[in-house]
């Protein structure tokens, strides 16, 4: 054996498997050097934002999925409320935040630019955030203070026309789709309104409710506790079709606004520069989560539709579509909040 390891031949191709082992060295390194963002990811509490208070639509739908996503990731997923100027105060807490998908968003189009509009003074842009998938989508519910004499789509119409300015409604906020649903319709239906802001959809719904504003454009959760006690009627659906949730009621369009079409959406958004692997991780789990027929019951009978995005390509072009939308209607809204 010695006398073969010294022949020459033998030697030189010792010494040249060597030297083709110490290449590989330094690659394998390089390798182990840069590991997997996602992996060991949560290894702590996720704090899931939003801008609307606690009972509100919001609120509940941020609930539901952040317990179901808890569970698949281990993790428990704390809810944090961030309410007002829009929403603008827990979007600018999430673009602050460190990327690393431990602080999420739940989130409406308006990120994605109609924020910018409505709030000159912000301190954050969409392109601060970087969207995920969407997670649920339903219509508004038209409903009015029961005593307000309005018994449908036609009356509202034709009471904002011989008052005009003098019928108000109320909305989860300046520049969330709860007010643009109003702007939308005053500018289809050519009347005006006056707009009356609160600080989520519950106490938008609750105003109703009291009479302190005649009408409201609500999600289903904030605005179905004050139909059930009959506080509020129900026009309408703000949808172009009739929603799952609430088949009995018709669309705006076909009471006679034709053209009317708008669904509020929610979708979750992490800090811009989130490592890809996380954003991954995070659109996987919440399509299993979501996908549970029993989750899907639950979102249903609080007035919501699970909808998750098909992949994350997918939703940051719808976001960014829906985003252009609200823009302009902000614009037509033409206010603006310091």
């Amino acid at each position: 054996m010695t006398q073969q390891l010294h022949h020459p031949r033998i030697v030189i191709a010792a010494l040249a498997a060597l030297g083709m082992a110490s290449a590989l060295l330094p690659a394998t390194a390089s390798a182990q050097a840069t590991p997997n963002a996602a992996t060991g990811y949560p290894n702590k509490p996720i704090r899931l934002v939003i801008g609307f208070p606690p009972g509100g639509g919001a609120d509940n739908s941020a609930r539901l999925y952040g317990d179901a996503l808890s569970r698949e990731l281990g993790q428990p997923v704390v809810v944090d409320n961030r309410p007002g100027a829009g929403t603008t105060i827990a979007a600018e807490f999430a673009a602050k935040s460190a990327p690393d998908g431990y602080t999420l968003l739940i989130a409406t189009a308006s990120l994605m630019g109609g924020d910018k509009v409505m709030y000159p003074k912000i301190r954050y842009e969409a392109s601060d955030f970087v969207p995920i998938t969407k997670l649920s989508a339903a219509p508004l519910i038209l409903a009015v203070n029961k005593d307000s004499g309005i018994k449908s789509v036609t009356d509202l119409i034709s009471q904002a026309k011989a008052q005009p300015g003098k019928l108000n409604y109320s909305s989860s906020g300046n520049g969330v789709i709860t007010h643009l649903a109003g702007v939308y319709f005053t500018k289809l239906a050519n009347v005006q309104m006056t707009h009356v802001p609160y600080k989520g959809g519950a106490p938008s719904a609750q105003a109703v409710a009291a009479g302190d504003v005649q009408l409201t454009f609500g999600t289903a959760p904030s605005v179905k506790p004050m139909i059930d006690t009959h506080k509020v009627i129900p026009l309408a659906v703000t949808s172009v079709q009739r929603s799952n949730s609430s088949p009995q009621l018709p669309t705006i369009d076909e009471s006679g606004l034709k053209g009317y079409d708008l669904s509020v959406w929610y979708g979750l958004f992490a800090p811009a520069r989130t490592p890809p692997e996380i954003i991954d991780r995070l659109f996987a789990a919440t399509a299993k989560v979501m996908a549970d027929p029993e989750l899907k019951k639950r979102f249903l009978a609080q007035g919501d539709e699970i909808s998750v995005s098909s992949s994350v390509a997918e939703f940051r072009e719808f976001a960014a579509r829906e985003g252009k939308t609200g823009v302009d209607l902000a614009v037509s809204s033409g206010a603006k909040i310091d």
